[in-house]
C-alpha cells in the first residue's frame, strides 16, 4: 500500500503540473460565456498569415532536423565508436550549445558577423554585411538551431550505438570491413533510434520561440507568444498553439510505433559486455583535426565573439550589477526544480519499469508530450489554470516557475533514472522482499545506494535544463523575480552590446561549470573493447 501511495503521487504530479493546464487551456478556448465558440479556430484554418506561419514552421523544423540528424549521426560514429584523440573533450565541446539558452548563440553569431566584431579582423566588411543579412533568414535560423540541437542527436545516437551487442559486430567483421559493418549491421539496428532523434529535433525546433523571435523569422511559437503577452488574446494564442500540439501528438504516436513496438523503448542501457571501437589508424589525427576545426567554427567562434565584445574596461561591474541577482534566482529555482524532478523522476521510472500501476503508460507518454510541446504553450495553460482568486497564494510566486519546470522536464529525469534502474537486477529487490523488507526499506537500502550515480546525473541534468529555461519562465515568473536567461533576453533589445555580451558570458560560465562535473561523472567508467 505504501508503494502505491508514493507511485500514484508521482503519477499525479505529471497530471496536475502538466496535463491539467493543457486540458483547461483547450477547454477554455472553446467556450465563451458558456457557449461554444470556434471563431479563433476558424481564423486558424482560413487565414493567409496562418498558412505562412505553418509553412515557415514546418520548413525550418524539417531543415534543422535534417542537418542536425545528419551531422549528429556522423559525430556519434566518430566520437562514440572510433579511437579519436581527445574525443571526450570534443564531445563536451559540441554539447555546450545545448546547455545555454538557444538565443544566446543567435546573439553570438550576430556579434561575430557585426562590422567591428571579431570576424572583422579577418573578413572584409561588405562580406560581413551580406553574411549578417543571411543570418536573419531561414538559413541563419537553421544554422543556429542546428548547432543547438546537434548534441541531442549526437548523444542519443552514441547511447544507441553502445546498446549493440559486440558479438553481432564481431561476427559481421569476419565478412566485411568496418564501413560494411556500420552500414549493414550497426546503423540498421539503431535506425528506430535515429528516426526518433530526427522527430525529436523536428518537434523541439517547431516549439522554439527565442531564436526565431530574435532573428525575426515568423513561426507559430512567436505568434502564440505575441498573441498572449502583447495582445492578451488567450483564445488566439491557444489556437496558434494547436498545430504544434498536433505535431507533438503525431510524433508521440510515431515514437510508439518505432520504439515501443520494436521492443527498444528509450531505455538506452549500454550492453553489459561493453562496445567495440573502430581503429582509425593513421586517419585518427586527420579526423580529429577536422572535427576540431568544425568545433572551433560552430561552437568556439560565437563564444569568442561574445568575449571579444565584452572586453570593455569597467564592464564587469555593470554585468554583476545587472545579472548577479537574476543569476542567484536562477540557481535557486534550478536547485529546487532539479531536486523535485529527481525524486519524482525516480518514482516515475520505478513505476514505468515495473509497470506498478495501470497508468504507467500514461505517465510515460505524457512526460514525452510535455517535453515536446513548446514551453510557452505550457506556460499559457498554467496561467489559465492558476490565475484565480482561489489559487492566488501560488500564482505570482516562484512556485509557478517550479511547477512549469517539473511539468516540462519530468521526461528528462525519468529517462535517466530508467536507464539507471534498468542496470539493477530485479532479483536484488525480490530477495530483500522475501527477507521481510518493506518497500521503503528496499528503496532506501538497495535501490537508492545502487542508483546514486544515476540520481546525481538526473539531478544535474534537471538542474541544467531548469537553469537554461526561458520559454516557461518568461511568462510565469513573479514580478521582480526574473531569472538570468529572462533578464538577458529583455536587456537585448535596448541594452549596451558590451553589457549584453558580458551577461551572456556569465550565463555560459554558470552552465559550463556544473556541466563539466556532469561530464566527468559520465566518462569516469566506460567499458570499451578494442
Amino acid at each position: 500500500m505504501t508503494a502505491r501511495i508514493f507511485l500514484w503521487a508521482a503519477a499525479l504530479v505529471i497530471f496536475v503540473a502538466g496535463l491539467l493546464p493543457l486540458f483547461f487551456m483547450v477547454g477554455a478556448s472553446l467556450f465563451s460565456n458558456g457557449n461554444l465558440n470556434l471563431a479563433p479556430y476558424h481564423e486558424l484554418f482560413h487565414s493567409g498569415r496562418q498558412l505562412l506561419l505553418l509553412k515557415n514552421s514546418l520548413a525550418l523544423s524539417a531543415l534543422v532536423a535534417v542537418i542536425a540528424t545528419t551531422l549528429g549521426v556522423c559525430l556519434a560514429i566518430l566520437l562514440g565508436k572510433c579511437n579519436l584523440p581527445s574525443r571526450s573533450v570534443l564531445i563536451f565541446a559540441f554539447t555546450i550549445p545545448f546547455l545555454v539558452p538557444p538565443y544566446i548563440f543567435a546573439l553570438a553569431w550576430n556579434e561575430a558577423l557585426t562590422p567591428g566584431g571579431i570576424l572583422s579582423l579577418l573578413v572584409p566588411e561588405p562580406w560581413l554585411e551580406g553574411l549578417q543579412a543571411g543570418l536573419f533568414t531561414i538559413w541563419g535560423a537553421a544554422l543556429v538551431m542546428s548547432t543547438v540541437y546537434l548534441p541531442v542527436v549526437m548523444l542519443l545516437v552514441m547511447a544507441f550505438l553502445h546498446t549493440v551487442k559486440p558479438g553481432v559486430e564481431e561476427a559481421a567483421r569476419l565478412c566485411t570491413p568496418w564501413h560494411g559493418v556500420l552500414t549493414r549491421v550497426t546503423l540498421p539496428l539503431v535506425l528506430p533510434g535515429i528516426a526518433f532523434c530526427f522527430l525529436l529535433v523536428f518537434v523541439l525546433t517547431l516549439g522554439e520561440y527565442s531564436v526565431p523571435s530574435y532573428l525575426r523569422y515568423p513561426v507559430y511559437p512567436v505568434e502564440a507568444f505575441t498573441q498572449f503577452s502583447a495582445m492578451y488574446d488567450f483564445k488566439a494564442a491557444t489556437a496558434a498553439s494547436l498545430p504544434i500540439g498536433a505535431v507533438a501528438l503525431i510524433v508521440l504516436l510515431v515514437e510508439i510505433v518505432l520504439l515501443y513496438k520494436k521492443g527498444t523503448g528509450l531505455e538506452v542501457q549500454p550492453h553489459a559486455q561493453g562496445f567495440l571501437t573502430i581503429d582509425l589508424g593513421r586517419f585518427a589525427w586527420p579526423f580529429a583535426i577536422i572535427l576540431w576545426g568544425i568545433c572551433v567554427v560552430v561552437v568556439l567562434l560565437p563564444i569568442l565573439a561574445l568575449f571579444y565584445r565584452a572586453m570593455t574596461p569597467g564592464i564587469l561591474e555593470d554585468v554583476l550589477e545587472i545579472g548577479a541577482r537574476p543569476l542567484v534566482r536562477s540557481l535557486v529555482f534550478a536547485i529546487i526544480g532539479g531536486s523535485i524532478l529527481t525524486v519524482t523522476g525516480f518514482l516515475a521510472a520505478y513505476l514505468i519499469k515495473n509497470r506498478a500501476i495501470w497508468s504507467w503508460w500514461l505517465v510515460d507518454m505524457s512526460s514525452f508530450l510535455l517535453f515536446a510541446i513548446p514551453g510557452a504553450v505550457l506556460a499559457i495553460g498554467l496561467i489559465q489554470l492558476w490565475n484565480t482568486r482561489w489559487t492566488g497564494s501560488i500564482y505570482g510566486t516562484m512556485w509557478m516557475v517550479i511547477i512549469g519546470y517539473v511539468a516540462r522536464y519530468y521526461f528528462v529525469a525519468t529517462r535517466i533514472m530508467l536507464v539507471q534502474l534498468g542496470a539493477i537486477s530485479k532479483s536484488m529487490e525480490e530477495a530483500a522482499q522475501l527477507a521481510g523488507a518493506g518497500w521503503i526499506q528496499r528503496v532506501a537500502y538497495i535501490l537508492v545506494p545502487l542508483s546514486r550515480k544515476g540520481l546525481l546525473a538526473a539531478w544535474l541534468c534537471s538542474f541544467l535544463f531548469c537553469l537554461r529555461d526561458i520559454d516557461i519562465t518568461m511568462l510565469v515568473y513573479p514580478p521582480g523575480a526574473d531569472t538570468l536567461p529572462v533578464r538577458i533576453f529583455t536587456v537585448m533589445a535596448n541594452g549596451r552590446p558590451e553589457v549584453v555580451a558580458g551577461l551572456c558570458m556569465l550565463m555560459v560560465a554558470s552552465v559550463t561549470l556544473p556541466a563539466t562535473f556532469l561530464w566527468r561523472h559520465f566518462t569516469s567508467s566506460k567499458k570499451v573493447m578494442p
